[in-house]
This record gives C-alpha cells, sequence and structure tokens, in this order.
C-alpha cells in the first residue's frame, strides 16, 4: 500500500497534473456556486485520500470482510453476526424469516451510529463483537418484530471483481448515488450527491459538519478462509446492498451454491418497519407462513429493485469460478 500510495502522489505532484487538476476544481467551484451548492476549491485542496483496514466477521468458519464505516459494509456483517448462532439446513421459512429479523436489528443498529469514524460514539468492534451477535440473536423470536435498535456491552452504481493467474483478487464498486449522481457535470466529470444521506437534524449521527463524511451505501466484499483468500463479491443497489452480501454470502457458505446459483436465488428487501418486498416466483408457502408471523410481505415485479451483483471464487487447486447478475446486464470476461 504504501508503494502505491508514494506513486499516486508522485504522479498527482507532477506541474501538468497539478495545473489539470487546479483548473478543474476551480470549474467544480464556480458550477457549485452556479446551482447554489456549497462545495469550494478550498474543499477540494483540504481533502486527503484515506487507507483503511477492513473490519470482518467469522461466519460458520469462513471470514467476511467489508470497508468501515462511513460505509454500510458493517450492516452485513452485524446481519451475518447475528445469523452465526444459528444453522440452516435448507432455506425453509424458519430461515428466511430469521435472516430478515437479524436485517431489521443491523440497519436499526446502523441507523443510530454509523457516520464518519472520527464521529462515532460507538466502536465498531463492539457492534460486531461475538457477544453482541449473540445477544441480538436471543431477542429473534418467531413473530416479526418491528426494527429496534440496541446497545452493544461497553443506486447508480457499479461493481466490478478480478483476478489474475497468481491469485491475485480485487472487489471494487464506484458510485455517483441517486441516478446519475447531482446531475451536474463539469468538463466531462459527473459530481456525485451522496451528501444527500446528511441530516440537517443536529441531534442526528449524521448531522452535517464542515469536513465529516456521511454514512454512504458502496461496500466490496471479500471472503477468506483459514487465512487463504476465497473471493471478491459485491451487490449494487444503494440499501439492498448489505441484504444481497448477506444473502449471497448465506447460499454460498450454508447451502453450498457456486456462485451463479448464489446470486439467481430468489431475494428479499427490508423496506421499512416489517415490510418487505420479494421477487417473483418466491416460494408461496415460505410467504404464507412469513405473513402469519407478522412480515408485511409485497411482491415487486422489477427486479432491479433487488440489486445486482458478482462474484468470484478461487477454488483450491488454484481455478477460478465466476457468477454474474440475471436480473441486469452482466458479463464474464475471461483471458
Amino acid at each position: 500500500m504504501p508503494k502505491l500510495a508514494d506513486a499516486l502522489e508522485k504522479i498527482a505532484d507532477t506541474n501538468t497534473d497539478a495545473l489539470y487538476y487546479g483548473e478543474l476544481a476551480s470549474r467544480i467551484d464556480e458550477e457549485s456556486r452556479k446551482f447554489g451548492g456549497f462545495l469550494r476549491k478550498k474543499d477540494l485542496e483540504d481533502h486527503k485520500v484515506e487507507w483503511v483496514d477492513p473490519i470482518h466477521v467469522n461466519y460458520h468458519g469462513y471470514q467476511v470482510w467489508e470497508l468501515p464505516p462511513n460505509g454500510q459494509g458493517i450492516v452485513a456483517l452485524m446481519a451475518l453476526n447475528i445469523l452465526n448462532n444459528f444453522q440452516f439446513k435448507t432455506r425453509d421459512v424458519d430461515c428466511i424469516h430469521t435472516q430478515m429479523e437479524a436485517l431489521k436489528m443491523a440497519f436499526a443498529d446502523a441507523k443510530e451510529y454509523v457516520t464518519d469514524p472520527k464521529c462515532m460514539e460507538m466502536p465498531v468492534r463492539d457492534l460486531i463483537s461475538v457477544e453482541y451477535g449473540k445477544q441480538r440473536a436471543n431477542q429473534i423470536k418467531r413473530m416479526a418484530l418491528p426494527p429496534r435498535k440496541d446497545k452493544p456491552h461497553g443506486s447508480g452504481t457499479v461493481y466490478l471483481c478480478t483476478a489474475d493467474k497468481d491469485g491475485n483478487m480485487v472487489s471494487y464498486i464506484q458510485s455517483n448515488y441517486m441516478g446519475f449522481g447531482s446531475g451536474i457535470v463539469v468538463d466531462g466529470v459527473s459530481l456525485q450527491n451522496r451528501g444527500y444521506d446528511f441530516s440537517l437534524d443536529p441531534t442526528h449521527v449524521n448531522y452535517l459538519m464542515p469536513h465529516k463524511k456521511t454514512y454512504h451505501t458502496i461496500i466490496p466484499g471479500f471472503l477468506t478462509k483459514d487465512n487463504k483468500p476465497i473471493g471478491p463479491f459485491g451487490v449494487m443497489g444503494g440499501y439492498m446492498q448489505p441484504q444481497g452480501h448477506m444473502q449471497v454470502v448465506t447460499n454460498m457458505i450454508d447451502f453450498h451454491l457456486n456462485p451463479q446459483m448464489a446470486l439467481d436465488a430468489k431475494r428479499f428487501q427490508w423496506i421499512e418497519n416489517k415490510k418487505f418486498i420479494l421477487e417473483p416466483g418466491f416460494d408461496e408457502n415460505i410467504i404464507s407462513e412469513l405473513k402469519k408471523r407478522g412480515h408485511e410481505i409485497e411482491i415487486e415485479e422489477e427486479l432491479a429493485m433487488f440489486g445486482r451483483g458478482q462474484i468470484i471464487v478461487r477454488l483450491e487447486n488454484g481455478v477460478y469460478i465466476a457468477g454474474c447478475e440475471s436480473r441486469t446486464d452482466s458479463n464474464i470476461a475471461c483471458y
């Protein structure tokens, strides 16, 4: 990492690049003022790229890795940390109900605690601790509960993953957020609108402040086992992302589905309160039982609502297998 950082810094320091970026920053400042925005050239000058260490939880013998807050990868980890206290043999109503409850709990905690890490009052390690996972798991009952936070003791997105013959693998995601971002394009550069997730409520954890990063949704994932890389994975789709991560991970680990089958399996998405949307073709018996347990279920015909994912898995013999999204344009390229 230091070598790469040094190289990037050296490139950015060349006179030509400095001149170009300075002019571009001025143009962004100009366009921001034109449309009533608050972004200024000084903000861009003050910005520093941060190298961060990923966070992980153990899920049934595998390590699931995500980027730390201010991203929502921790939502997937909190949900998996809860589910680690259960054993699933089949994708039956008990399994789906438990996964739904775990997701609601994870999102409730994320909404309460997750923001710019320098502003978080709740340590990340507490939110994904084994003890807290057990605490939350014990709160899951037969009937659906409204999402409630607890306290530990103490959509314009592109995802891709790649791997080479030497075993190097990359999980990569990029997003301008809602639709095509802000809708403002400066000299060919489309400006994102992730400031949308800030709050103007002074009591809110994501209250807008200078030099603060808000909660954001983009989350590349990675799997390892016994200190060996298994492979990168990701699911695009705003707040569907951690829900998609949880579902494809459990599909592969608990039900031993290959990457393509794990992606193709019918998905669900939590919307609010006890409301979930399900893909067409979901088992009717499971739907009926979920309703009896208090879940509000709707069938959503728009498949894009359930995310778009990609997975690469490296087998012990070095052979790669991959899966791509059947719900949208997607492709596996080999060379």
